[in-house]
Formats: structure tokens, C-alpha cells, sequence
């Protein structure tokens, strides 16, 4: 699955993996809790690079079908 990732959503990943593992070792609530809350946005961020590049493939495919047709 990782490998059909571009880099930028592996980047995302690889912090939200990071303040995840900071969470699990805290033992201060509040620092779990701010940790956990940075796990959760770099996952968003992440949701919204992908989003995006499926946005872009998906115009770029409808152009080219359009592309495609007759000229009139």
C-alpha cells in the first residue's frame, strides 16, 4: 500500500507514526493528548494530499477523454 503512495503522503504518515509512538511513551496526559492531537493532523493532511492527487489524476483522465472527441 505504502509503495503507491507519493512522498508526501509517506511524509505525513511517517510524522503521524512518530507522534503516535510519542503518546503511547508519555506519561503526562496533556503531552499525550497534544501528541495525539499532531497524530490526528498530520493523518488529515495526509487524507488531503490524497485527495487531491485523485482530484488531479481524475481532471487529468476527463481531459484527455475529452481530448479525445470529435472536434466540431
Amino acid at each position: 500500500m505504502l509503495n503507491n503512495l507519493s512522498e508526501q503522503v509517506r511524509e505525513c504518515l511517517r510524522h503521524a507514526e512518530g507522534c503516535a509512538q510519542r503518546a503511547a511513551a508519555q506519561a503526562d496526559p496533556k503531552l499525550k493528548q497534544d501528541f495525539l492531537q499532531l497524530e490526528r493532523k498530520w493523518l488529515s493532511l495526509a487524507r488531503s494530499f490524497q485527495l487531491t492527487e485523485r482530484l488531479t489524476d481524475f481532471s487529468g483522465e476527463a481531459q484527455r477523454q475529452a481530448d479525445r472527441l470529435p472536434k466540431r
